[in-house]
Parts: structure tokens; C-alpha cells; sequence
């Protein structure tokens, strides 16, 4: 049973049981012409889970929907969110704008008030426009729908800093039966795992209890989202959701069948790593995506230090902007990991062509090394020959655009 896979697909609105809807309410007082509010509807309660930043600052809206999970035993009707504004940072008066959004959405849609989750992203430290959130909450729950195109509005609704909206559907069938996993994000900015100044809004048309969801969406987040690197800022407003509508009529828990359980976890993965990977992709002013790649470490959470390390040292992103293969940056960082590797069985390849064997310098083969580090997307290996764990991180380059771009707001 393959699972079929869609890039740049409309989104949420490919999964049945759920409607979108975008607006423009001038959050960043620019005019109205540019959408920043999007509402996702549940057609009826559905089940739902989260995976939220680890900052010790949390925004006002990730406070809020880790208590609303909590009340609703993981049972809401749907997502408020919005651009321009993070309402991070905002103290008492962000919790009760946030509260205020979802009431606001759960009232135009004719729910209970407890029944939405809140997400914001944007500047830190300013006050929302309430007046305009709530006009466009009016105006986004008015087009509520299941079109594509209103689908893709729903996507752009929470760029920031991105250049394009970021989407991604898989399907597959069990028992003659269509299930489908579908979802969109943002983020190109303030990029480091657990999580990122990223949003991700995934959804599906299974039956399925949150506490399985919760499960399901920490693994397929482990290794896509909290393994993307652009810049090494961890935000207040990290979010994954994952909702469920069981429109599909197959029910998905801990006590189905295994074959529907990898199925799905595997079309989830797959989602959530494409998101991943467009955020990557979608860097502020990058010129490269690189992935990381350590092996043969003792333990998982070694490889990680040193892809982590490799991934965030400015010297290395500065390195592939200047498309120089200078390897002797990775083999750095990569110590200053303190993992207690060998250098006397460390490999270094730029994708299959080695730098370093055994500790040994292979500079025969820089010109191959050159031409490798000129593509926009290449890989780079850490073989540690000291165990079998190992660890992937996608990273990216650092440019002088990087610098401008983020040098005022």
C-alpha cells in the first residue's frame, strides 16, 4: 500500500472534515492588501494535539493552547491565527487577547467558547490590534470553505519573513477506505529546533484518540522539525498542531492494526518533514540547504551535538556562503561538541567524496570538494566510527543579506 505524496499541494483543505478561511485585517499596518488571519474549522469536535517551543519565554498563545489542551481533554473545533504579531512578550493583556481570539472565532462559527486554539506569529513585544483581529476574524470565518484556493490563502495568511507558502498532502488507502494527511507552515526566520519561529498546522481525516495523535506527532516533529537549523534563534512562538475529523471512518489507536499504524505514521512523517524542509529551504536570504549528516556515533544525543554544532558555528555557515569546503571548520566544531570523539577515526565526506579518513587529509580531492559546495543543496558526513547511532540536521548558509535583512526591524 503506497502512500501517494503532493507537494505544494492546496493543504488543509484536501483532508475532508475541515474548512479554512484568510483574511486581511492590517495587523502590521501596511494596508489591507496583504492576508494575516487564518481560521481552520473542524466541521465537529475533533481530537487534537500539540508540540510547542521549549524557550523558557513563551508567547501568550502557546500558553494558552497548552491549558486548552489540558481543559478540553483534546477535544476543540479549530485553529485562530494570525501574522505580523507574535504577542510575545505582552504580560497580562497578551494572555486575555489571546483568551479573546479564541472566543471571538468560537462565537462566529456558532461554537462554545472553550472549543479554539490560538497562534500568533510576528514581532515580539507589541500589543495585537484587537479591533483589526477581531474584523478579521469576521471576515476569514466568512469564507470558510473547502476550496483550494482558499486553501492556499490560508497558508500565506501566517508568512512572516517567507517568500512562499509551504504545503504538502500524502494519501493512502486502507480497506477501501482513502485516509489523508495534509498540512501547512511558516516560518524562514529565527530557526532552531524545539522549535523555531515556525507555525505548522497539520490535519487529518482519521478517527483517533488526542493521547495517540500526541504520540504520533512528538515522533514525526522529532525528526523533521526539531532537525532544521537556519540560524540558531529558538522563538516564543513554536507551534505544531495536529487535528483529526474522522470524516474517513477508520479509526486509528494504540490497539489497531499495525500495518494502518505505521501507514499513517509514515504519511505524517513524511508531511511534517516536507514542511521542514521548506522552511529550510525558505531561509532568510540563504543561498544553501546543507544536511548534516553524523554517524557511528556511542549515542543519538552525541551525533546531535555535533550536527547541532556543525549546523550552527558561524565560521562553517559562512564557509558554504563562500562556497569554500573547509573542513577543517567541521572537524572544530565538531570537537568543540566535546562528545569525546577520536580524531584518529573521524571521516569527513562532502556527499561520497572523502576529505578526511582516519584522521588523515585527503586534499587530492578539493578541486571534487569545489565543485560539491557550488550547488544550492549538498551534504556533508560525520562518520565518528566509534558506535552505530547517528542524526540528520538540515542547516543553511549565512550570507551578508542574512545580516541586513535582520540588522533593524
Amino acid at each position: 500500500m503506497a502512500i501517494e505524496f503532493f507537494n505544494d499541494s492546496p493543504g488543509i483543505t484536501d483532508v475532508p472534515g475541515f474548512r479554512v478561511g484568510a483574511a486581511g485585517c492590517d495587523i502590521r499596518n501596511k494596508g489591507l492588501e496583504r492576508l494575516d488571519l487564518t481560521v481552520i474549522l473542524a466541521d465537529k469536535p475533533c481530537a487534537a494535539a500539540g508540540v510547542f517551543t521549549t524557550n523558557d519565554v513563551k508567547a501568550a498563545p502557546v500558553r494558552f493552547c497548552q491549558s486548552a489542551l489540558i481543559a478540553s481533554k483534546g477535544m476543540v473545533r479549530g485553529i485562530v491565527a494570525n501574522s505580523g504579531n507574535a504577542n510575545a512578550c505582552t504580560s497580562v493583556q497578551g494572555d486575555q487577547d489571546a483568551e479573546a481570539m479564541a472566543k471571538l472565532a468560537a462565537a462566529a462559527v456558532g461554537s462554545p467558547s472553550d472549543t479554539f486554539m490560538v497562534c500568533s506569529t510576528g514581532r515580539i513585544g507589541e500589543l495585537l490590534p484587537m479591533k483589526k483581529v477581531a474584523a478579521g476574524i469576521t471576515e476569514a470565518t466568512k469564507r470558510l470553505s473547502r476550496d483550494s484556493a482558499e486553501g492556499t490563502r490560508a497558508a500565506e495568511a501566517i508568512l512572516t519573513s517567507d517568500t512562499r507558502p509551504k504545503t504538502a498532502t500524502a494519501c493512502f488507502a486502507w480497506q477501501g477506505k482513502k485516509i489523508t494527511v495534509a498540512g501547512f507552515a511558516k516560518g524562514a526566520g529565527m530557526i532552531e529546533p524545539n522549535m523555531a519561529t515556525m507555525l505548522a498546522f497539520v490535519a487529518t481525516d482519521v478517527s483517533a484518540e488526542p493521547a495517540f495523535l500526541k504520540a504520533a506527532l512528538k515522533s514525526a516533529t522529532d525528526q523533521s522539525f526539531n532537525c532544521v537549523s537556519v540560524d540558531g534563534d529558538m522563538s516564543t512562538n513554536d507551534t505544531v498542531i495536529l487535528l483529526a475529523s474522522g470524516a474517513s471512518g477508520v479509526a486509528l489507536n494504540a490497539q489497531a492494526d499495525g500495518a494502518l499504524q505505521k501507514l499513517f505514521q509514515e504519511a505524517l512523517d513524511r508531511i511534517c518533514f516536507a514542511l521542514a524542509e521548506k522552511i529550510v529551504g525558505d531561509g532568510e536570504k540563504i543561498t544553501k540547504v546543507v544536511a548534516v549528516e553524523v554517524e557511528g556515533a556511542r549515542h543519538r544525543a552525541d551525533a546531535e551535538k555535533i550536527a547541532r554544532a556543525i549546523g550552527n558555528s558561524l565560521l562553517v555557515k559562512s564557509s558554504w556562503f563562500g562556497e569554500d569546503p573547509n573542513w577543517g571548520r567541521l572537524a572544530d566544531a565538531a570537537g568543540y561538541a566535546r562528545t569525546g570523539l577520536d580524531e584518529a577515526k573521524l571521516d569527513i565526506h562532502y556527499e561520497d567524496v572523502p576529505a578526511v579518513l582516519a584522521g588523515k587529509p585527503l586534499p587530492e580531492n578539493k578541486p571534487r570538494w569545489k565543485e560539491i559546495v557550488k550547488a544550492r543543496q549538498f551534504k556533508v558526513r560525520i562518520n565518528l566510527n566509534l558506535g552505530s547511532a547517528k542524526f540528520r540536521l538540515l542547516a543553511s548558509d549565512l550570507t551578508d543579506g542574512y545580516v541586513n535583512y535582520n540588522k533593524s526591524e
